[in-house]
Formats: C-alpha cells, sequence, structure tokens
C-alpha cells in the first residue's frame, strides 16, 4: 500500500476540454497551468458534491471563465503522476455557449487553437489521444 500525501479524493479527478466550431473546424480553449509553464485543459479535483461532468464544468468556469453544455457521454480517461501517485482524471467535453470576459482565475492566458495545435502543446500522452479522439467522439454526440 502506498502512502499518498493527500487523502485519496484528491486523486479522483475530473477535466472539461471547452470545444467551439468555427466553420468546419473545431476549436479547442486551453489555458495556462497555475504557474504559466506550460498549456492545459480546465482540470481539478471531483467535488465531493458534484458529479465529475459537473465537477469539470465548475473548473471550466473557474479557471477558463467559459460556460456551456457538457456532453453527457465521458471521453475517456488518463493518468498522470502527481503527489508521489497517480491521478486518474475522467475528461468530459463542453460545447461553449458563454465566454465571461473576468473570471475567478483570470490570472490565467486563454487561448482557442485547432485540433493539431492544442494536441501538439499537451504534454500527458494520454489527454493527447484523447484529443485525437475528439472529432469522432464529437460527431456522435453533437
Amino acid at each position: 500500500m502506498t502512502m499518498r500525501e493527500h487523502p485519496d479524493y484528491c486523486y479522483e479527478q475530473s477535466a472539461v476540454i471547452p470545444v467551439r466550431r468555427v466553420g468546419d473546424t473545431l476549436e479547442i480553449l486551453m489555458i495556462t497551468s497555475r504557474q504559466g509553464k506550460r498549456w492545459i485543459i480546465p482540470k481539478g479535483i471531483i467535488e465531493p458534491d458534484l458529479s465529475p461532468a459537473d465537477s469539470a464544468a465548475k473548473e471550466a468556469l473557474e479557471e477558463a471563465g467559459v460556460m456551456g453544455v457538457v456532453l453527457s457521454d465521458c471521453l475517456g480517461t488518463f493518468r498522470y503522476e502527481k503527489w508521489g501517485d497517480f491521478c486518474e482524471v475522467q475528461v468530459f467535453v463542453m460545447r461553449v455557449t458563454e465566454i465571461l470576459d473576468t473570471w475567478e482565475e483570470d490570472f490565467r492566458q486563454r487561448v482557442w487553437l485547432d485540433l493539431a495545435e492544442a494536441v501538439g502543446r499537451i504534454r500527458e500522452q494520454g489527454l493527447q489521444e484523447l484529443l485525437e479522439a475528439l472529432p469522432a467522439f464529437w460527431e456522435k454526440q453533437v
């Protein structure tokens, strides 16, 4: 048994890929990490009183300043190392309907990118693979 630095629930997370369609192109909203050193998608610990999808939507609002419709099906999961163990992240897709001018964590930069650019900025291979699966998933859902 591994001694974790944080309570077990901290290692169960959810994330959202904020998406909009511009013509025939899907664009993905990416934000900078807290320290501003890399590009990520909104992600966080699943709130105890929220579903993983609702928790992901809350992260999108707090971290990226966007609201929208979270598609009911999970795109997939990926794992990454943090706090001396691995976090399991459920990834959802949000069709963005509103972009706020100010938001809770507006110190973060945000940028809309096409799929290839977004994949190129992500470090975690599992998340890159999920992004690559996004167009087919989107067409089935929307």
